[in-house]
């Protein structure tokens, strides 16, 4: 019963090691297809030409495309490379327009925190759509829902414009100020 309790401690204590990039030195392809600095494909050659090849350069060789049979390597500088991924994440990760959805009887403290919102998501550059909905009988009285479209407007006239204001289906889409 000890025993096993040694042996899963053991395991526990096992440190996981992030898996390492494929570049220069852990490539453990024999050759790759390789395209040099320049952009040019140099065809098929041995790993380890190529690395001196990246050396001479003072650049890294970094596996871009895993293949079947060799993967396509890249010369380039490797930190610029992955400063640049993370750049593209972040600009594909950000949503460009954001939705605020009311009713016509909102509370001027709930209104005040969409206003405060809505204000920092433009201050950001973020599109921002406002949306009021009508239920029952809401639909008899849509002056008062086109009147805080309105006051919506006003609000945010100092931080955006208004790209789109539809008083029918009560929808306002306001872009930052330039």
């Amino acid at each position: 019963m000890e025993a096993i309790a040694i042996v899963r401690r053991r395991l526990d204590n096992r440190r996981v090691r992030p898996e390492q990039p494929n570049i220069n030195r852990n490539i453990r392809a024999q050759q790759v297809l390789l395209i040099d600095h320049e952009n040019e494909n140099r065809g098929v050659t041995d790993t380890r030409d190529a690395i001196s090849l990246a050396e001479e350069v003072g650049l890294d060789l970094v596996v871009v495309s895993e293949g079947k049979e060799t993967p396509v390597a890249k010369i380039l500088d490797y930190g610029k490379h992955q400063y640049q991924q993370k750049k593209r994440q972040k600009q594909s990760a950000k949503p460009t327009m954001k939705e605020v959805k009311l009713r016509p009887n909102v509370d001027d403290a709930d209104y005040g925190i969409r206003i405060e919102r809505a204000t920092e998501w433009l201050d950001k550059g973020n599109h921002v759509k406002f949306q009021i909905r009508l239920r029952g009988r809401e639909h008899q009285h849509r002056d008062r829902a086109r009147e805080l479209l309105e006051r919506i407007v006003q609000d945010l006239d100092k931080v955006a414009k208004v790209q789109s204001l539809d008083t029918k289906s009560l929808i306002v889409q306001l872009v930052p100020e330039s």
